[in-house]
């Protein structure tokens, strides 16, 4: 039997704990071909996310995908993220929160998950370089 990944786990705790304390939750995120992001957003391989409850519309938090609808510059998108691309959650107000390894798309396919697909009219992001996380004030 295949072990399941503390990170899907831990990233959930930190969220509740986050809403829990009145924090704004932020997610890190390396962006890939499995990630479905605004690109206009993405800066140098990379996007932070605000997850607060207010910004967020069908949350969804599993073991492999983290799903939901958010506004960009008054615009609704449908936000898909990998767990294996998330390189770490926060909260903003203190920077309170964890970092973690980054595991790509070809780390995904052996886990054996099933990935929304991406139109191929959206650009490709670019190459991401090593994941760090930092305070987006």
């Amino acid at each position: 039997m295949v072990e399941t990944s503390t990170k899907p786990y831990l990233i959930r705790a930190i969220y509740e704990w986050c809403t829990d304390n009145g924090y704004t939750p932020h997610l890190s995120v390396v962006v890939d071909k499995q990630t479905r992001v605004p690109m206009e957003y993405v800066k140098e391989g990379k996007i932070v996310l605000n997850l607060a409850p207010h910004a967020t519309h069908g949350m969804v938090m599993d073991n492999h995908w983290i799903q939901f609808a958010a506004r960009f510059n008054g615009v609704s998108r449908q936000i898909e993220v990998p767990i294996g691309a998330v390189a770490g959650i926060f909260a903003r107000e203190n920077g309170e929160g964890l970092g973690f390894e980054v595991s790509l798309a070809a780390d995904d396919d052996a886990a054996g998950s099933t990935k929304p697909t991406i139109s191929d009219d959206e650009p490709t992001p670019p190459k991401p370089g090593r994941a760090k996380l930092q305070i987006v004030k």
